[in-house]
């Protein structure tokens, strides 16, 4: 059974970081993608951040600069640097993981490197940050 469970968020004030962590078990892929993804109240759940099998690393344009995700390898956990917060940073942070289909499905891979959540299999509980002014 996959589990994924972050952690590290809190509050803190605008030009702060933070460093989210997520702990991941039993997950066995060899060809994966991760991410971080962030949902504010009354939006749309939105990726953050993507990392796959072979360490390549993609961003939204709005955290890119500021934002460093990083994993050693798929048993590893997943991590998130936030730097230079801005209170548009505040929201829910989810880490999630893809399932088998991105092994095989070349539309599946493409479609999850660029962070659209319908093709992440599994997610972990959230996270809080909160940025304030």
């Amino acid at each position: 059974q996959v589990q994924l469970v972050e952690s590290g968020g809190g509050s803190v004030q605008s030009g702060g970081s933070l460093r989210l962590s997520c702990a991941t078990s039993g997950y066995t892929y060899s060809s994966y993608c991760m991410g971080w993804f962030r949902q504010a109240p009354g939006k749309e759940r939105e990726g953050v951040a993507t990392i796959n099998s072979a360490g390549t690393t993609a961003y939204a344009d709005s955290v890119k600069g500021r934002f460093t995700i990083s994993q050693d390898n798929a048993k590893s956990p997943l991590y998130l640097e936030l730097n230079t917060l801005k209170p548009e940073d505040t929201a829910i942070y989810y880490c999630a993981a893809t399932g088998p289909r991105y092994g095989y499905d070349w539309y599946a891979r493409t479609r999850a490197w660029n962070r659209d959540p319908a093709f992440f299999a599994y997610w972990g509980q959230g996270t809080q940050v909160t940025v304030s002014s």
